[in-house]
């Protein structure tokens, strides 16, 4: 059974349990779904998320992003790409990932969790509970090094490093126009905040 739900310019849709639903299952119905424009879709637990990408969204993600390449190649920095995570149906379009050298696809020619080094997360207002919750839990399970969340509704991001055992150490909040230092993490450089936006 599937439910979808359009609410605040916001598409929510729950599948049922089921031992035969898969990720990619899940994906393929959203090809032939008629998903609208500028929306970014993935799916948290087994319930697919949908939501609109707005212009300051899209800019902290860009800068993020350029702000990474002065360490990491275009081909090692990633947005919105599928990535497949441990746990029950996880597959998520994170908004900036940064890969380990020597990252390699698997079977089926997709990037592995496994080679990310980096995660950044800049919520939406309706998504929110996801970045905080457990696409959190999710990236510490799976052992990303560095999980970043931009909230440009709080003017902060909050940084968490070191997973062990399914968990991050979390250090305090940073505000925006704060440098948010990741020189002692496996990244190795400072991210400048000046430039993001608030909602």
């Amino acid at each position: 059974m599937m439910t979808i739900e359009l609410t605040d310019n916001r598409i929510e849709i729950e599948m049922a349990d089921s031992d035969e639903l898969s990720l990619d299952m899940m994906f393929d119905w959203l090809e032939r779904m008629p998903v609208p424009e500028g929306y970014k879709a993935e799916i948290v637990e087994g319930n697919i998320f949908m939501s609109p990408q707005r212009a300051n969204h899209w800019h902290i993600i860009l800068d993020l992003v350029m702000q990474l390449n002065a360490r990491y190649p275009k081909e090692r920095i990633m947005s919105d790409v599928r990535f497949d995570f441990p746990g029950e149906l996880n597959g998520f379009a994170s908004d900036v990932i940064a890969l380990r050298e020597g990252a390699e696809t698997d079977d089926e020619e997709r990037r592995r969790y496994q080679d990310i080094e980096f995660v950044a997360e800049v919520i939406s207002r309706r998504t929110a509970h996801n970045d905080y919750g457990p696409k959190k839990d999710t990236y510490a399970l799976a052992g990303v090094p560095v999980y970043l969340i931009v909230d440009p509704y709080l003017g902060q991001c909050h940084l968490y490093t070191a997973p062990e055992d399914g968990t991050y150490r979390v250090g305090p909040a940073i505000k925006f126009g704060d440098p948010v230092d990741l020189t002692d993490t496996v990244v190795g450089l400072t991210l400048e905040t000046a430039d993001f936006g608030r909602e």
